[in-house]
């Protein structure tokens, strides 16, 4: 038998460009990982420097933690309720003369931080092209487990976080946008968490919410809500964030919100201060840990201590003779599980608490 070398080289060198034309197409069939989507952060406008603005009503049940602004109009000064005298740090706007103690009448001001929300809702909500394949409906909405690339998502119903934690990672760009298309209603489970890795930051996550947001007892969340109704905020839930409501009510209990990229909100002063104070301390949420500041009018005995939500003490972190003055002291929670712990400050007949949140 003979063997036609020639044909078989050439049927060789013919399997040789038929092999590398499938490992082209190999190449091209290899899925590709979620990548980032480049976007602008939405421009807040006014709104920018409100930890809480609503339309109709803010609600209160004691005691919670706020460190921002909060805005009420157009409804009157007097559908803001609940809050104690050292809830809020910031400035408490309204739009007359009939609010809490200690707020500040600018209906002019609040007008224009109105026009800005509605400015920067509408900016979210008409964001172009349509997201598509990963960015469309993630986790068929829910969006527990699920980690998420910078970029612009859309979900055409609800979107929730009923199971697991949501991460929103940056992938190692500190300016990272994140913004999240909400057709009908946000809401999210109890105890969930909201976890920012690879240098993702609350201040560039935004969530335009077609009807209303529910955030779950204990659960902490990340990001600016701009929500076409009302958001409510279950017992002890934490947002570093802000809490925007273009024509309803913002309702709380015993919640934490921290304006994103805010400095502390603590004015940490030189000198004798005024009074007793025991101020929000930050960072809050914290992981592991965090600072608390706190103002004795007068020399004492001064006892600050750290309790867990069933009352039980975990740390006492002052207890002795303390002069006049401003004082600060760190916290650290590592041996502790993550939380809502409430600290204590005792002096001179007086007693304060304030909540704060150890997050891992």
């Amino acid at each position: 038998m003979k063997i036609n070398l020639c044909r078989t080289a050439a049927l060789k060198s013919g399997w040789k460009k038929i092999l590398k034309g499938m490992s082209f197409l190999m190449i091209l069939i290899v899925p590709v990982a979620i990548t980032a989507q480049p976007i602008d952060p939405v421009d807040l406008g006014s709104t920018s420097g409100f930890a809480i603005l609503a339309a109709s009503q803010i609600s209160n049940i004691p005691t919670s933690a706020i460190t921002g602004d909060v805005g009420l109009s157009p409804a009157a000064g007097s559908y803001i309720t609940g809050f104690g005298l050292n809830e809020v740090t910031g400035i408490m706007y309204t739009v007359d003369a009939t609010g809490p103690a200690g707020s500040v009448p600018s209906a002019s001001m609040l007008a224009t931080a109105r026009g800005d929300l509605t400015i920067a809702y509408n900016d979210a909500a008409e964001r172009t092209p349509v997201p598509t394949g990963d960015f469309l409906n993630p986790g068929s909405g829910n969006l527990g487990d699920q980690i998420l690339a910078p970029g612009l998502y859309k979900f055409t119903g609800m979107a929730e976080i009923t199971a697991g934690n949501l991460t929103f990672d940056a992938q190692n760009d500190s300016n990272a946008v994140f913004i999240m298309m909400v057709t009908s209603e946000l809401n999210t489970a109890s105890g969930t968490q909201v976890i920012l890795i690879n240098g993702a930051k609350a201040e560039n996550i935004f969530w335009q919410v077609g009807a209303s947001a529910v955030l779950g007892s204990y659960s902490i969340f990340k990001g600016t809500i701009m929500a076409d109704q009302a958001i409510s905020l279950m017992t002890a839930a934490t947002i570093e964030g802000r809490l925007l409501a273009r024509i309803a009510a913002v309702t709380l209990d015993a919640s934490t919100v921290v304006l994103p990229g805010s400095p502390s909100g603590i004015q940490y002063n030189q000198g004798t201060p005024n009074g007793f104070e025991l101020l929000q301390n930050y960072p809050n949420p914290f992981n592991p840990t965090t600072t608390i500041n706190f103002s004795l009018k007068s020399e004492g005995i001064a006892e600050l201590n750290v309790y867990n939500y069933t009352g039980e003490l975990v740390s006492s972190l002052v207890n002795g003779k303390m002069d006049a003055g401003y004082h600060s002291v760190d916290f650290d929670a590592t041996n502790l599980s993550a939380g809502v712990y409430y600290y204590t400050l005792k002096a001179n007949d007086m007693i304060m608490t304030n909540k704060m949140v150890f997050v891992k």
